[in-house]
């Protein structure tokens, strides 16, 4: 190895800051994780990135700074998205950013068997976390789910049938807080009489909680808008922007596909809305509603 090659050393720079931006990252998070088994699987994963960062020191002998915006953004991404889904998606965009340069290969031959237990041992490690938000995932899903599909839907139906956006908007919140309310109190006793390991008041307020908020950013075009055909559109627009995120972060954070369920998932809700396009413009023409 040339350690006068100015492209080989920035490639071995560039991998030692990777490594020691990772390991801070993984002690900022863990400085903060609630639960002492996450903590400790967080503690233990910086410290194989330390060491991997002694690897390319021996070979560039410097001192590397970590990214500190990098480190921060992480940092508030698992406070607020949480920590499995950051780690998972910070290794995939870090994996390909990382990927060994050819001058590195022929440098340094053992680095591919390197980074390859590496990342084999990362997921292993990162599977062994265990948050909350992940095992109530499924009252997470039947909300969003039900939310969508009910209230795109009905919003459709009640544009045609009203054509008033204050209406509509009040007629909204009412039955939305109802079957929000419903809809915790269901899955409540869902959980309780099936006797898993899930505590039932937490399940029925995922599911509730998440009910009402997606009903309320369906309703909110309703509340701000006097036209109730662009408060449809945008609603409708804003509902694929919420599968499109949730069917992202459930994809990262349980590895599995996103392409085929958010096409499902959009072509449920829209099939739906559809429906109760052509529903509420027939009961406007039958019952001749005018308001």
């Amino acid at each position: 190895m040339d350690p006068y090659d100015p492209h080989l050393m920035s490639a071995l720079l560039s991998s030692q800051r990777g490594e020691i931006t990772e390991h801070h990252i993984y002690l900022k998070i863990a400085s903060v994780a609630p639960d002492p088994k996450n903590r400790g699987v967080l503690e233990q994963i910086a410290a194989e990135e330390m060491d991997h960062y002694g690897v390319w020191k021996r070979y560039t002998r410097r001192e590397i700074a970590p990214d500190i915006i990098a480190v921060w953004f992480y940092y508030l991404m698992a406070r607020f998205l949480g920590i499995t889904f950051t780690l998972k998606l910070m290794e995939s965009i870090e994996k390909r950013a990382q990927a060994p340069d050819p001058l590195l290969r022929a440098a340094i031959p053992e680095i591919e068997a390197m980074l390859s237990r590496e990342e084999e041992h990362e997921k292993k490690l990162i599977a062994l976390i265990d948050e909350e938000r992940l095992r109530y995932m499924g009252s997470v899903v039947l909300g969003l789910n039900d939310a969508l599909v009910e209230f795109t839907g009905m919003l459709a139906g009640l544009t045609f049938a009203l054509q008033n956006s204050q209406i509509i908007a009040v007629a909204g919140l009412i039955t939305g807080v109802a079957a929000a309310l419903s809809m915790g109190s269901s899955e409540y006793l869902s959980q309780k009489s099936d006797g898993g390991t899930t505590d039932p008041k937490k399940a029925a307020i995922y599911t509730g909680f998440t009910y009402m908020v997606t009903v309320v950013l369906l309703i909110m075009p309703f509340l701000v808008l006097g036209s109730p055909y662009i408060a449809l559109v945008l609603t409708l627009l804003g509902a694929v922007a919420v599968i499109f995120f949730f069917t992202y972060y459930i994809g990262v954070a349980k590895d599995l596909p996103f392409r085929s369920r958010f096409v499902e998932m959009l072509a449920i809700s829209f099939g739906i809305a559809a429906i109760s396009f052509v529903i509420g413009l027939a009961i406007r023409l039958v019952l001749n509603v005018n308001v």
